[in-house]
């Protein structure tokens, strides 16, 4: 399921045989996650994360630190076959996003 809100479409998507939020936003330059959210629903990943080249990020709201990225394989539902993505996000550790922003 998918709905628009304001220029960000949201849909519900699968990540380890979970349901998970996926935002995606045409005008984001790079896929993130915060780390709040991983430690709430990956709670061993912070060992997994692997080191990101930029280590600051500026958003609208301010300047946002990276802790490192990690790859997941995503599961979007489709009526004709769902579709699969592997795609690497961004951990931020100050964003304040409930679920992966793509």
């Amino acid at each position: 399921m998918a709905y628009i809100h304001g220029t960000a479409k949201k849909m519900t998507v699968c990540i380890d045989n979970a349901q998970h939020p996926l935002i995606i936003d045409s005008g984001a330059h790079c896929f993130i996650v915060a780390r709040n959210y991983l430690d709430n629903h990956f709670p061993n990943l912070e060992k997994q994360l692997l080191p990101t080249k930029a280590k600051s990020f500026k958003s609208a709201s301010g300047k946002m630190s990276s802790i490192g990225t990690m790859i997941k394989e995503i599961i979007i539902p489709h009526r004709k076959g769902n579709i699969r993505l592997n795609p690497e996000f961004i951990v931020l550790d100050d964003a304040n996003i409930q679920g992966f922003l793509l």
